[in-house]
């Protein structure tokens, strides 16, 4: 690889790339993501492999493992182009007829095509499939097309033209100026204007400064960063670069949990091929400015995602915060001035430069400008990732995007910003999904997960698990965090066991309040948000836990029963079969009763029963009626029949 001392030079690099290469040629994408991989996406890609080699194709149809498209749940996801046919759900026994009927006779294979659910009607080409139509594909656009370990692949869509432009043709303060007019704010969590806090670190006195990757990404449920790091490793390079060159960094770090390996491993091969190409080292593309990037791999700590807690990691120690007398963009890093941003904020950067500030600004709002990628998933017919404008209503991610709530459920709530963000119930969803209206709301922005609960969902016992996850998580080292999350997560366990008692929820608030005031870091200030938003839309479930022991969501375990309803009971024998606990009596053309004493509320009764059936159901806040009299539990076919029909 021949390292490149100019801008001219990588132009004429990037125009002998696209010269090797046909764009009429079929190119068969498949994803190589972790969540695709972890679907048999491996075993796609080799299968589509070995039948080009058998086919004799090899010559003229290329095959590339891929970053995430984002519509995880119909991985494996392949699409050719130049025609853009997107196949979803593929496994290596649909790889022949693909290859037989796509490649050699431009034919569509119809099964594997989106089909809507409401419609039936097709859509053979991924961007008319509903998921991506309502999108607005800035960052993720590009997986689809890279292969994540080929540097040739970046620069052939236009990589690294963003550096060329920002150090040949542009001083540090007009990169910092650009940044600073886009309006481009952290997408990490806080929603700090990105420009103002690069602008502190550069008029910083001390000569040394730092530019950090936080790719710690550690909420339940979230993956933004790691998809955009996994498939697009050079975008956020670039970006990082770009901004070591603003504020005069020589050094940068790019901090990657500890669960992320094939992020590790691209991120790695990306500043290699890197620096054999001459972008990264000394002189980069013959500018005078030096720079080098180091991958530092996390502990798997969830506080390490909090800015000082992971330059406190990064310098060896444990990962724990430290309070922010100075803040980090001027006393950071070894107490050097530092900039710490996300992964995704990062990869907006040479976009802005490319296109322009004004080009960002125009999407989103005028306060949260560009777009933002989000992780959908819960109970949500279309889970994955989902790149939209800033602005957009939670409704119409949740229902136009992610095809609304699955099995005839309805939308309950959808807890935003990770576990320290807040639940919003269905009366919000025409909220606009910008920093500081989910702060009003009571939730966040955080890095942007989003969890879509139904009717089924349990709000105390969400707020309980989040708070409990926070408990594990907390570094402990201030008493606001350590010790009232703590005590938190002791109350509302009690609550979701039908243990809770007057005072509970006052208890609950003033414990919250304290942390809030009180706690050393972002993680225990905003640690009581999943308790206090849950009671601020939904305190009448907390009410119905305390004062009548009742679970109205039905979930609570030790607030519910299970109970054979005789009159639609067929004596089929499936749910006492299926019952690990041995708890169900009952047998053939004998009605089924459960014996309550060695029921152990696993629920296997429950979804096992037959749909046309539903015999077994859930009891909450009120006692179990009292089991059918002997003499009437055996059942004839006919009764048995009858019921049936009766129900449907």
């Amino acid at each position: 690889m021949t390292r490149l001392t100019s801008p001219e030079a990588l132009e004429r690099h990037r125009q002998e790339i696209l010269a090797r290469r046909d764009p009429k040629t079929p190119c068969i994408s498949i994803c190589a993501g972790t969540g695709c991989l972890a679907n048999g996406a491996a075993e796609v890609i080799a299968a589509f492999r070995a039948e080009i080699e058998k086919q004799g194709l090899k010559a003229i149809v290329d095959t590339k493992g891929t970053g995430c498209p984002g519509f995880c749940e119909r991985g494996s996801v392949v699409v050719i182009y130049p025609e853009e046919i997107c196949y979803l759900q593929v496994t290596p026994k649909d790889v022949p007829e693909i290859v037989a009927q796509t490649i050699v006779n431009k034919k569509v294979v119809d099964r594997l095509v989106y089909t809507d659910p409401a419609t039936k009607e097709k859509a053979v080409r991924e961007s008319d499939i509903p998921f991506y139509k309502h999108q607005t594909r800035n960052l993720l656009s590009s997986n689809m097309k890279i292969d994540s370990r080929s540097i040739d692949d970046y620069v052939a869509l236009g990589g690294y033209s963003a550096l060329a432009k920002a150090l040949s043709r542009m001083k540090p303060e007009e990169v910092l100026e650009e940044v600073k007019k886009s309006g481009l704010r952290g997408r990490g969590g806080a929603g700090f204007p990105t420009g103002r806090k690069w602008e502190g670190t550069r008029n910083a006195a001390d000569k040394t400064k730092y530019v950090i990757v936080n790719a710690d990404e550690g909420d339940p449920g979230a993956f933004m960063d790691r998809a955009v790091l996994e498939g697009n490793p050079h975008s956020v390079l670039e970006g990082l670069i770009i901004g070591a060159y603003a504020i005069g960094a020589h050094e940068g770090y790019v901090y990657v949990r500890q669960e992320y390996p094939l992020a590790v491993e691209n991120i790695n091969l990306a500043i290699d091929q890197a620096c054999k190409l001459g972008l990264l080292g000394k002189n980069i593309l013959g500018s005078g400015f030096d720079f080098v990037v180091k991958v530092h791999r996390g502990a798997g700590a969830f506080v390490c995602g909090e800015s000082t807690a992971l330059m406190t990691a990064l310098e060896g120690r444990p990962g724990e915060p430290r309070p922010k007398y100075v803040r980090s963009n001027i006393k950071g890093l070894w107490g050097r001035p530092s900039v710490l941003n996300n992964v995704e904020t990062w990869a907006n950067v040479p976009m802005i430069i490319n296109k322009g500030a004004d080009w960002f600004a125009r999407i989103g709002t005028k306060t949260s400008t560009g777009t933002k990628i989000f992780s959908l998933v819960g109970k949500i017919a279309n889970t994955g990732l989902v790149e939209v404008p800033m602005g957009i209503a939670l409704k119409e991610i949740i229902h136009t995007i992610g095809g609304g709530i699955p099995g005839g459920k309805k939308f309950k709530a959808v807890q935003t910003g990770g576990p320290s963000g807040g639940c919003i119930p269905e009366e919000q969803l025409d909220l606009k999904v910008v920093f500081d209206e989910l702060t009003k709301a009571g939730s966040m922005m955080g890095s942007g997960g989003m969890i879509v609960m139904d009717e089924d969902t349990c709000m105390v016992d969400v707020a309980r698990y989040f708070i409990n996850f926070l408990t594990d998580e907390s570094c402990g080292k201030c008493v606001p965090c350590r010790e009232g999350l703590r005590q938190m997560d002791k109350i509302l366990t009690r609550i979701t066991r039908g243990k809770g008692k007057e005072g509970d929820i006052e208890t609950l608030k003033n414990l919250s309040e304290t942390a809030v005031e009180a706690a050393l870091c972002a993680l225990g200030k905003s640690a009581p948000n999943p308790f206090l938003s849950t009671l601020r839309y939904f305190r009448d479930e907390y009410e119905a836990h305390i004062k009548e022991k009742r679970c109205p969501a039905l979930f609570c375990k030790e607030l519910i029963s299970f109970y054979i309803e005789p009159e639609k009971c067929q004596a089929c024998m499936i749910c006492a079969k299926k019952c690990p606990a041995g708890a169900i009596d009952g047998g053939k053309g004998r009605i089924h009763v459960v014996d309550q004493k060695k029921c152990t509320k696993c629920r296997t009764c429950f979804d096992v029963c037959p749909p046309k059936f539903r015999a077994v159901t859930k009891i909450s806040g009120r006692p179990v009626p009292p089991p059918v009299p002997e003499e009437k539990r055996m059942i004839t076919k006919k009764e048995a029949d009858s019921k049936v029909a009766q129900n449907g």
